[in-house]
């Protein structure tokens, strides 16, 4: 027969190991595809170009504009893909993430804060610059990666 002290002792560790869970969970990055890509998966040997849409994420779930983005329909003045090596310059977060991706994805990247921008604010709000991320923000990006940036700057020359 086993006792109630066993039992107890047993839901406990459960819980712990539950909790333990959830917190890496809302540690991780996170990659949903909104429209998969054919092309090869992203590598840190190339220099990749791709259109950004930043948000902040809310602690219900929902979404803020962070004022930078790199497409028009998005608030951007014009359509002005950003050009990136994975790993040089970056967020961790942002690595990790376009790490999962393939060439002409576009998903939502979810990055908690430890891998963002931590405790630093960046940009300044209702300032110059037009953008703002508070600290301890965790950040939503609509990132499409449009193919390594030597293909993307010939095809748009072929289409002038």
């Amino acid at each position: 027969m086993i006792s109630s002290s066993s039992l107890l002792f047993a839901a406990t560790i459960l819980l712990s190991l539950l909790l333990t869970l959830t917190q890496a969970q809302q540690d991780a990055v996170t990659v949903t595809i909104i429209q998969p890509g054919k092309g090869p998966a992203v590598t840190t040997s190339h220099r990749y170009s791709s259109h950004v849409t930043l948000y902040i994420q809310n602690t219900d779930g929902t979404k803020t504009p962070s004022g930078w983005s790199t497409r028009t329909q998005d608030g951007a003045t014009v359509d002005a893909p950003f050009a990136f090596t994975p790993g040089v310059g970056l967020i961790t977060g942002w690595t990790e993430g376009v790490l999962q991706m393939k060439e002409g994805e576009r998903s939502w990247l979810r990055v908690p804060s430890e891998k963002g921008y931590g405790g630093r604010a960046m940009g300044s709000p209702g300032g110059s610059g037009g953008f703002y991320i508070p600290a301890n923000s965790n950040l939503l990006f609509d990132i499409e990666i449009l193919g390594k940036e030597e293909e993307v700057v010939g095809r748009s020359r072929q289409d002038l």
